[in-house]
This record gives structure tokens, C-alpha cells and sequence, in this order.
């Protein structure tokens, strides 16, 4: 086992501390999403932060969390700690991924390259969004980390298979399928202020490079931009797919493929039939249904569901290093988080998001040594107790 040096971070702050540099974001998630807050405009705050309906699902995420208790052990040797995973051939430096988030352009105008530099700096994984502002061609071109590509499986067959075609060519290491949202779900605080950023014709970089969706405007994009948003609208989700069409996405992608937003273990056990290689147990942080089960609480029946057959990973309220334990310990090989880094985006850019990876990671380091765990094998649901 090999130091990690995650739990340095905690020293370099300290150090600065003693000649009066201090942080410029926040070291707690609470502080971080105020400051984003504080700011980040109205709108894409709104939308970055906003789930659906009253947003009880995103506070049962959190909920969820709370109610595990991590029972340390000591003693044991804990002076050197290898946090380092491979999930479905990609290296993890540690069980973490950066989660799919859209059109983050609205907070920050280098978007997912400043995140695939910051996470590349690690040598965390990056999984880009369909939605992006900027096209995976340009997000590969960084050269920086690991890179999946999350897909929005849109109706039309053409630009499906366009879209895998070209993240197989740009390299990307897995294929994500997001399965939850087919329509968008209802959002007050979007819904409040009449704001959703495609139909200004925000995070459509890879639709509007892409030939086949290209194929189907009279005119190109920028002579119309309306146009290009409608088929946009038209094509985005496909409430008719079901579990027949992944054989024909199967023969699309001949790498790692997942499944993002698998909660019901029949679900979890329909995709082992499939012949996906992984799972992520989502609720897409709380943004698509109202009253959810939290991703934490359906963790542990969809590992029993599917046992080893398929990779089981988790989002959806990850915010702390303890956080990662938990999920680990309950049967996740790694998790993702989201909203977090965007927050550190919108605020301070790359050198925002580098800190909240970084923090965490720290965190995460640390609790796994206060916990006594040397490695993730030591992360088991022995350390875990229901609270009381």
C-alpha cells in the first residue's frame, strides 16, 4: 500500500493559514452551495440547485445518510492507506467520479474543460453529459483523466448511434444511459422564473456538431436557432423506449455500458439479464420525481439484487468524505458526485472545482483513517450501525 497524498490538503491549508492565506470557497458542503448562492446568477443557481416538486427527494438523499453511523476501529496500523479502485477497467485514484452534469456553461464560461482539467489533475474520472457546452470532442482534447460519456438516449436511432460513434472515436472509456429522464420533470424553481437553458440554446454543442442531427435542419443552426432548438425538444427523450431497444443499443457500444438511475431491484436484475456491465443507483439528486426513495436507501437492495454480476455505483447526495463510506460500505464500488463541484465551478472556475475534489478527497482520506480502514476491502457494512 502507498500513501495517498488526499490528506495532505488538510496540511496546505493549515500551512497557509500560518501566513494569513486562507481558502477562497468554503471547506463544508453548507458554506459551498451559500456561496454559489451569493455568486452564481438567480437563474442557473436555480437550476443547478432546484429538484422537482416540493424537493423532498433531494432532502431525503441526505436524510438517508444520516441515518448510518460509522463505528471506527483502532490501533490497527493505519499510517499508509491505498484508496485506489478499477471500475469496469477505468483506475480510480479514489472511489469517486464526477457525475454528469449539464449545460454548465451557465455557470462559468470554460464549462466541462475547466472540470475535465481540474478532475484530470487528480486523475479522477470525468463523465460528460450529453448537454454540454461544450462537444466531447473538445472535452477529450484536454488530454486531462479518465472520460465517460453520459448519454440522453434520444428517439431518433440516427443520432444515437451518432453520438456513441463518436465518443467510441474520441476515446471515452464507458457508455452511461440515463434512464430517468425521458421528460423533464416539474421544477418550481425553473418553473418560477420560465428559465431552461436549451431553449436558449444553451448545452446543445454536441447535438449542433453532430451529422446526423445536422442532417435532419433545413437550415444550419446558427442561420435558424430556432429550429435547432425545436428538433432539440423533438428528439431529447423517448417515453416509448423500453427493455427490448437495449439490445440494439448493445450492438452501439461494444465497451463498459451503464445504467443511471436503476432504484427497484427488479430493475437492477432486468439489466444484469441484459448484459449491462454496471448500474448507478440515482435519483438523479431529487430533480425528477417528488417523494423518491433516497439512491442510499435503495443502494443496498440492488446490490442483493444483482450480487456480482453487474458493477453497482451510487450519486445522489454524496457531499462528504463519511458520506463515501457509507456508500461503500453498503455495497457501492465508487460514487459520483455533482452538484458540489458545479458549485465550485460557478464560483471560482477550475481552481473552484479543484478544491471541492480535493476537500473531499481529503476528507474522505482521513475518515478512512480515523475509521481504521487501510483499503476499500476494510470498508465493509461491519463498520456501519443504524443510528438510533
Amino acid at each position: 500500500m502507498s500513501q495517498q497524498p488526499f490528506a495532505n490538503y488538510q496540511n496546505e491549508i493549515y500551512l497557509h493559514g500560518l501566513a494569513g492565506t486562507f481558502p477562497e470557497l468554503p471547506c463544508e458542503p453548507a458554506g459551498l452551495e451559500d456561496l454559489a448562492r451569493e455568486r452564481m446568477d438567480a437563474e442557473p443557481f436555480g437550476y443547478v440547485a432546484g429538484s422537482a416538486g416540493t424537493e423532498s427527494t433531494a432532502r431525503a438523499n441526505r436524510a438517508a445518510f444520516d441515518r448510518w453511523r460509522i463505528v471506527p476501529r483502532f490501533l490497527r496500523d493505519v499510517s499508509s492507506r491505498d484508496l485506489s479502485t478499477t471500475v469496469l477497467g477505468t483506475p480510480f485514484p479514489a472511489p469517486v467520479a464526477l457525475a454528469p452534469v449539464g449545460v454548465q456553461g451557465i455557470v462559468h464560461p470554460e464549462a466541462e474543460l475547466a472540470v475535465a482539467r481540474a478532475a484530470g489533475e487528480i486523475g479522477l474520472p470525468m463523465v460528460l453529459s450529453t448537454v454540454s457546452s461544450y462537444t466531447l470532442e473538445d472535452v477529450a482534447a484536454t488530454g486531462a483523466g479518465p472520460k465517460w460519456f453520459q448519454l440522453y438516449w434520444p428517439r431518433e436511432r440516427e443520432v444515437a448511434a451518432s453520438l456513441i460513434g463518436r465518443a467510441k472515436a474520441a476515446g471515452y472509456g464507458a457508455l452511461v444511459v440515463t434512464l430517468d429522464t425521458f421528460i423533464l420533470a416539474w421544477r418550481p424553481r425553473d418553473l418560477s422564473r420560465g428559465y431552461l437553458p436549451f431553449l436558449h440554446r444553451l448545452g446543445l454543442a454536441n447535438y449542433e456538431s453532430d451529422p446526423a442531427f445536422l442532417a435532419g435542419l433545413e437550415k444550419s443552426p446558427d442561420e435558424d436557432p430556432s429550429g435547432s432548438v425545436l428538433r432539440w425538444m423533438g428528439m431529447f427523450g423517448d417515453p416509448a423506449k423500453t427493455w427490448a431497444d437495449l439490445e440494439w443499443l448493445r450492438e452501439q457500444w461494444d465497451g463498459p455500458l451503464l445504467l443511471k438511475g436503476v432504484l427497484h431491484p427488479s430493475d437492477a436484475r432486468m439489466a444484469a439479464d441484459a448484459g449491462v456491465d454496471g448500474v448507478i443507483v440515482s435519483n438523479h439528486g431529487g430533480r425528477q420525481i417528488d417523494g423518491e426513495i433516497a439512491s442510499l436507501d435503495a443502494l443496498p437492495e440492488v446490490v442483493a439484487a444483482v450480487g456480482d454480476r453487474v458493477t453497482v455505483l451510487l450519486d445522489s447526495g454524496v457531499r462528504t468524505g463519511s458520506d463515501v463510506i457509507k456508500a461503500l460500505a453498503l455495497g457501492a464500488k465508487a460514487v459520483l458526485i455533482g452538484r458540489p463541484y458545479v458549485y465550485g465551478l460557478g464560483i471560482a472556475g477550475e481552481a473552484g472545482v479543484t478544491h471541492v475534489l480535493r476537500s473531499l478527497l481529503a476528507e474522505f482520506d482521513l475518515s478512512m483513517a480515523l475509521a481504521g480502514a487501510r483499503s476499500l476491502a476494510e470498508v465493509t457494512a461491519e463498520i456501519l450501525r443504524p443510528a438510533p
